[in-house]
C-alpha cells in the first residue's frame, strides 16, 4: 500500500506531520491517545495491524499532534483546544470530506470537541474504550487516582527504554492485557521515537486535568462507543458517557484486551456503523465559548467625564476590544453601550482575549470585568443565542474590577494552557437553574 506524507501549517507556523494510507470510499481520521510517531505506528506492534485493517474501510488520515513524532517539537505542548485547531488544519490540507473520526481512550476528547464546535464536520465518531476524563473525581469513579499519576510520572524517567516498556507491560498485564515480547519491544521503540521523557510527563499532566463531560451533550454527530465486555468498570463508564451524548450508541465487544485476534470484530463493527444511513446532525446549534465584558462603574465615570469625553473614551475602549478580538479569533456578536458580547471556537483564546483587554484598558483609566463560559448555542440570524449565552452574561456579572471569571466547564477544557485559577466557590446565577462553581483567572 502506498502512503502520502505532508505537513499542515497552522496560523502560528508550526508543522503538523500527516500521512494518508488507503483510498475511499470514505475518509477516516485516527488519533491515538499514546504519544507516538505515525511512521513507527505503521512499523511496529499492535498499531500497525490495526491501522492496516482500518485503512481497508477508506482513506486513512493520521497525524502527530504538535510536540511529538514528526510534528514540530520546539513549540508549546498542545491543549485540547490546540489539538482541535490542528486537526481542523490537517483536514483542510488533505481536503477531507466529512470524515469518520476515530479516537481511543482520552484521545476521543479531541474528536467530540471538534464535532461540537463544527457540527457539519464529521459523518460520525467512533470512540473506543471512551474516557471523558482521565483522573478520578467524586462524580467520576472510573478515573485514575492522582497517586497513580505520581507512579506513572516516576516511571516516565525511563521513557523510551526497555525499563519503561517492561513496566508498561506489567501495568497492562495487571489490567488483563498481556503483551507479547514483540509488543513490549515495540513500546520502547514507539515511545522514544515519539518524544523525550519530560514531554511525555507534561502531556500526561495535561490529560489528567482535562474533562470534556461539560460538552458531551452538545455533540449531535452519530457516535459509536466500543468497549470490552470483560472490563466491567469500562462498560459502566461507557454507558455513563453514552447517557450524556444525544446521538451515541454502545457496542459491548467480546474479550477484555486489545488483542490482535479481536481486531477483526472491532473493524467489522465500525464497517457496519459507517454503512448505516446515519442521520445528519442539526446545524442550528454549535458549541461555542462566550465572552462578556463591560466597564466597571461606567455610569459614575460618564457623569464625571461628561458626554463628549465619555464618547471619546468609549471609542478607544471599543477599538482595544475589537483589536484583541481580531488577534484571538473572536467574533463580535453584540455591543451595547460599554459592554461587548463575543464568541470563540475555543475557551483558551477567549480567556487570553479577556486578559489582554483587561490590561490594556487600564491605560484609559478604566477597568472592566469579564466572564467566560462554554456551552451549546443556537444560531439565529447568524447570532449565537440560548442558555449558554445567558450563563456567560451571569458569570461576567459575578466578576469584580479587572477580574476574569470562568465556569467549571471552561476550566476543565483549558488544561495545559498555562492559566492559573482561584476557586470562587458556588454561585446562584439569576434565571439559571442549579448552583455553578466559578473560578477567577489568576494573574
Amino acid at each position: 500500500m502506498s502512503s502520502t506524507f505532508g505537513y499542515a501549517r497552522p496560523a502560528d507556523g508550526a508543522y503538523i506531520g500527516y500521512r494518508i494510507d488507503g483510498s475511499g470510499p470514505i475518509d477516516i481520521v485516527s488519533q491515538t491517545e499514546w504519544p507516538g510517531n505515525i511512521d513507527i505506528d505503521w512499523q511496529a506492534g499492535f498499531m500497525s495491524e490495526w491501522l492496516d485493517r482500518l485503512s481497508s474501510i477508506g482513506r486513512l488520515i493520521t497525524h502527530d499532534h504538535r510536540g511529538v513524532g514528526v510534528s514540530s517539537r520546539n513549540v508549546a505542548l498542545p491543549t485540547l483546544e490546540t489539538r482541535v485547531s490542528d486537526l481542523l488544519c490537517v483536514l483542510d490540507a488533505v481536503e477531507a470530506d466529512r470524515p469518520l473520526l476515530v479516537g481511543y481512550l482520552g484521545s476521543g476528547a479531541v474528536n467530540v470537541m471538534a464535532a461540537a464546535i463544527r457540527p457539519d464536520l464529521a459523518r460520525a465518531i467512533v470512540w473506543a474504550e471512551p474516557m471523558a476524563r482521565v483522573a478520578w473525581a467524586p462524580d467520576y469513579p472510573w478515573g485514575n487516582r492522582w497517586e497513580e499519576l505520581d507512579v506513572e510520572l516516576a516511571q516516565m524517567r525511563h521513557w523510551g527504554t526497555d525499563t519503561y516498556a517492561q513496566w508498561f507491560a506489567e501495568f497492562e498485564a495487571a489490567g488483563g492485557n498481556p503483551l507479547s515480547e514483540r509488543m513490549i519491544a515495540a513500546v520502547a521503540l514507539q515511545s522514544r521515537n515519539a518524544c523525550t521523557p519530560d514531554v511525555a510527563a507534561d502531556l500526561a499532566k495535561i490529560w489528567y486535568e482535562t474533562d470534556v463531560r461539560g460538552v458531551l451533550d452538545t455533540v449531535q454527530t452519530p457516535t459509536l462507543l466500543l468497549v470490552h465486555e470483560e472490563r466491567s468498570e469500562s462498560v459502566a463508564q461507557t454507558e455513563y458517557i453514552a447517557g450524556l451524548m444525544p446521538a451515541a450508541e454502545v457496542r459491548v465487544m467480546p474479550g477484555k484486551a486489545w488483542a490482535v485476534e479481536e481486531q477483526r470484530a472491532w473493524i467489522d463493527e465500525i464497517r457496519r456503523f459507517v454503512g448505516e444511513d446515519l442521520p445528519t446532525p442539526a446545524l442550528d446549534t454549535v458549541l461555542s465559548t462566550v465572552l462578556f465584558t463591560d466597564i466597571v462603574d461606567s455610569t459614575a465615570r460618564q457623569v464625571a467625564l461628561g458626554d463628549r469625553a465619555w464618547k471619546d473614551l468609549i471609542e478607544h475602549h471599543h477599538s482595544i476590544v475589537r483589536d484583541a478580538l481580531g488577534r484571538w479569533q473572536g467574533t463580535e456578536n453584540d455591543t451595547a453601550g460599554d459592554g461587548f458580547y463575543a464568541t470563540f471556537e475555543g475557551p483558551a483564546r477567549a480567556i487570553a482575549c479577556a486578559l489582554e483587554v483587561t490590561k490594556r484598558v487600564r491605560d484609559l483609566g478604566i477597568e472592566i470585568r469579564a466572564g467566560v463560559h462554554t456551552g451549546e448555542c443556537e444560531i439565529v440570524d447568524g447570532k449565537h443565542t440560548g442558555l449558554a449565552v445567558s450563563i456567560g452574561a451571569r458569570v461576567a456579572s459575578t466578576a469584580g474590577a479587572s477580574q476574569v471569571m470562568v465556569s467549571q466547564t471552561v476550566k476543565d477544557l483549558v488544561a495545559g494552557s498555562g492559566f492559573a485559577f482561584e476557586d470562587a466557590g458556588e454561585h446562584e446565577l439569576k434565571g439559571v437553574p442549579d448552583r455553578w462553581r466559578l473560578y477567577r483567572v489568576a494573574g
